[in-house]
This record gives structure tokens, C-alpha cells and sequence, in this order.
């Protein structure tokens, strides 16, 4: 009688379920980076900060290709899609209304706590970023003057530009524009099959980004900012799990319960990855797997991750104005609380899915008369804060289309009722075959 070979160590860490696998990195990289700050160890500082930037890079490498196609197809498919035009209104009023809850939430946490109150911080010398974004660089930016340079230089405002006239040019030639659609298609695939290589890597860059983190600021990072840091992480809790649940429960009659355990891979990469387009392919995996339509999916969940930033371009900007205001004692009234929100709703497309925010961060403050140098100041630990504001984005990236499609009545409740929760077995993006795991995948 012969018996199964026991499990290799890869073999026993490819079974691991992808979650705790990204709490192990977490938990090492913390030892790791604690172990490089308390004995020094500068080859280990240099290793966790490589083994980071590495897969930052590698997630960046494919923003453009994955910006361009994805958007052409998104509106190239709105052809397959009845009542498109409906869809895309319906779509649009979502995003907006829950941003502007999500600046509610940051408002009024702000108010509540005063992040910036007594921070006497020394402001000598600091500097914000290079260039001030204003409404008219915001607008200008958007039509690129060289296609080759919104490419190379991964602009992603001008990327979903060009590629929104694409699309629009597709669906306007109908069936002549066929090979380019099809093509536009397998070039996505092809980046999303590499991309999801690259998210398999993600416990290792976790391990990286966390240690890198502990080693260089150390533990005293939060002292200077700790108030800011608890608003913005309770404000994206409060947002992601309480008005995302009520919306859920109240506005489309869903069991919220259900939507995390089907969105829970999606929202942990991008918790770890801090990019929301970097997210997209597990992103529109788990959208489809909770029941909402693919060809709606693939236009919802593209036009979301490049627009949709409850937690970047609501909840932080409105906290990060009052905090700067009140570390340089500048005084702010409802006229500038009113210009906060109007700015965090519709420019949330200034933040383009990137990983951080600053771009929405200095439109923010300069529309407000704000000093940029304030950016400076939260540059250190931004990357502890994005972490939390990008998972609150691609959660409400995922919200969004099952409420359009639960009150269209297009959603699967049989589907959405009964989420599997595997990444590597079950969210696998479109056109990745199972056998890419080795492992047997059960329906």
C-alpha cells in the first residue's frame, strides 16, 4: 500500500491561507526592523528597506499598461451593459454621497480631538513638496502634451485621459474597432496574470515594509502625530465598518457580514500594498465573486480604483487641513470647512490610485490658503497612515457596485450569501488558470 509523499515546506506554505501568511510577514517584519533599530545592524536595515522597495516597484511597473487597458475595456464593455447610461449616473451619485459621509466623519473627528492643538513643532526648515497643486494645474494636468510622457512618467490622471478616449472611440467605431478591443483585452489579462505574481510576493513585501518602517523612525514615530494617527485610523474604522455596513444593511438589504468575508482579501492587500490600482485585478475578482456582474464589474471597479478615495481624498485631507491649521495657528471657519468637503468630493480623482496622497493632500491645503509646508510634516509617517486610508478605499471601491447592482436587481444574492474566503484558491483574477497554484480548486 503506498502513501502520499509528505508535503514539502513550499507546499505546506502554498495551503497556508493567504491572510495568515500576510500576518506572519507583519509579525517578522516587526522582530526584524526591532532587531536592525536595537543592535544597529545596518546590513539589515539596507535588506528589509530592498526587500520593500522591491515590491513597490514591481506593483508600480504595472500601473500604466493596467491604468490604459483596464479603462479601455471598462468603457468599451458598457456596450454589453443595459441601461449604461443609468449604470454610470447611478454609479457616480454613490461615490460621491459616500464621500461625502467620509468627510463628515473626518470633520468631525478633527473638531473633536484638535489633532494639531499644542503640537509646538519646529517649523524651521521644513519644506513641502516641490511643486503646489492648484485647480488649474489639477485641470491643465489632465490632457497630457506628450503621450510617451504620461507613460514614462506614470501619470495616471493622464492615462485614464487617454484612456477614456479610447474606449469612447471604440464604442463609437462598434464592430471595425473588434481586434483593438480584443487586443486591449489579452494585453490586460496578460498584466493582470503578472500582477498576480507579483500580489503572491506580498507577505514578503510586508515583511520588508513594516521592518524597514520599525528600523529607521523606530517606535517614537506616532508621539508627535499620535492624535492625527488615531483620527485617521478611527475615521477609516468608522467609515469602513460602520457606514459601509449600514449602507450594506439599510440601502440595498444586505447581510454586511457577508461582504467582508468575500472583500476581506482585497481590502488586507491593500492595506499592505498602500496602492489601490496595484489592488485592482483582486479587487474586481472579489467584486465579481460577491455577486455583481462582470460586465458591470469591469467598468465599476476600474473607474472606482481611479477615483474612489474615501480614506485618501476625504477622510485624511479634512484631518490633515485642521491639523495643519492648528500647528501654524491659523483660525478656520464653516466657510472653510465647507470648501474642505467640496474639495475632497470632487477632486478625488487628484489622488489617481497611487500609492499616497499627496497630491490631494497639497490641492487641500492651497485651496484653503493652507502653507504646503505642512506636507512636509506628515510625510514621515504617512506611509503607517496610507496603509489604513488605502484599505478603506478599495473596500468603498467594492461597496459601490454591489449597492448599484443590488438596487438594479442584478446582484447574485446566491452568490453574495455564500462569499469563499481562500485568495489564492478562489479570487484568482479573470484568465488566470488554477493550475498556476499546483493545487487542486474547488468551485
Amino acid at each position: 500500500m503506498s502513501t502520499a509523499p509528505a508535503p514539502t515546506l513550499l507546499g505546506r506554505l502554498r495551503r497556508t491561507p493567504f491572510w495568515v501568511q500576510i500576518v506572519g510577514g507583519l509579525v517578522l517584519g516587526l522582530l526584524l526592523g526591532w532587531i536592525a533599530r536595537s543592535g544597529d545592524v545596518s546590513w539589515l536595515k539596507t535588506t528589509l528597506d530592498t526587500i520593500g522597495k522591491t515590491f513597490v516597484q514591481l506593483l508600480k511597473l504595472a500601473v500604466p499598461p493596467l491604468v490604459f487597458t483596464a479603462i479601455i475595456v471598462s468603457v468599451a464593455n458598457l456596450r454589453n451593459v443595459t441601461n449604461a447610461a443609468r449604470l454610470a449616473a447611478r454609479t457616480l451619485f454613490w461615490f460621491l454621497a459616500t464621500s461625502l459621509i467620509a468627510v463628515a466623519v473626518g470633520l468631525g473627528l478633527g473638531l473633536l480631538t484638535d489633532p494639531g492643538k499644542g503640537a509646538n513643532l519646529s517649523t524651521a526648515g521644513v519644506k513641502g513638496v516641490d511643486k503646489s497643486g492648484t485647480w488649474v494645474d489639477f485641470l491643465t494636468g489632465i490632457i497630457p502634451t506628450n503621450i510617451a510622457d504620461a507613460f514614462l512618467k506614470v501619470n495616471v490622471l493622464q492615462i485614464v485621459f487617454l484612456g477614456v478616449v479610447v474606449g469612447a472611440a471604440l464604442l463609437k467605431l462598434g464592430d471595425k474597432a473588434e481586434p483593438v478591443r480584443k487586443l486591449s483585452e489579452a494585453v490586460l489579462e496578460l498584466v493582470q496574470t503578472a500582477l498576480w505574481w507579483v500580489i503572491r510576493l506580498a507577505p514578503l513585501g510586508t515583511l520588508g515594509l513594516i521592518g524597514k518602517s520599525v528600523a529607521i523612525y523606530g517606535w517614537d514615530l506616532l508621539k508627535p502625530f499620535s492624535t492625527l494617527t488615531i483620527d485617521v485610523y478611527a475615521g477609516c474604522a468608522i467609515v469602513l465598518f460602520g457606514v459601509y455596513s449600514l449602507l450594506l444593511r439599510f440601502a440595498a438589504g444586505l447581510n454586511p457580514l457577508n461582504f467582508f468575508k468575500g472583500a476581506w482579501p482585497a481590502i488586507q492587500l491593500a492595506f499592505v500594498s498602500r496602492s489601490s490600482v496595484g489592488t485592482l485585478p483582486v479587487t474586481r475578482r472579489v467584486t465579481e465573486r460577491l455577486g455583481v456582474p462582470s460586465e458591470y464589474a469591469s467598468f465599476a471597479v476600474p473607474f472606482g480604483a481611479t477615483t474612489k478615495m474615501d480614506g485618501c481624498a476625504a477622510i485624511y485631507p479634512s484631518l490633515a487641513a485642521i491639523f495643519v491649521a492648528q500647528v501654524y495657528g491659523i483660525q478656520l471657519g464653516i466657510k472653510d470647512y465647507l470648501l474642505i468637503a467640496f474639495v475632497s468630493v470632487i477632486g478625488s480623482a487628484a489622488t489617481a490610485g497611487l500609492t499616497g496622497a499627496i497630491v490631494m493632500l497639497t490641492l487641500t491645503l492651497s485651496t484653503l490658503g493652507l502653507p504646503l509646508e505642512g506636507v512636509g510634516l506628515l510625510l514621515a509617517i504617512d506611509p503607517i497612515l496610507d496603509m489604513m486610508r488605502t484599505a478603506t478605499n478599495v473596500a468603498g471601491q467594492v461597496v459601490v457596485p454591489i449597492l448599484v447592482s443590488a438596487r438594479e436587481k442584478t446582484l447574485d444574492l446566491t452568490a453574495y450569501n455564500a462569499p469563499t474566503g481562500d485568495l489564492l484558491a478562489e479570487d484568482r483574477p479573470a484568465g488566470i488558470p488554477a493550475q498556476a497554484t499546483k493545487e487542486p480548486v474547488t468551485a
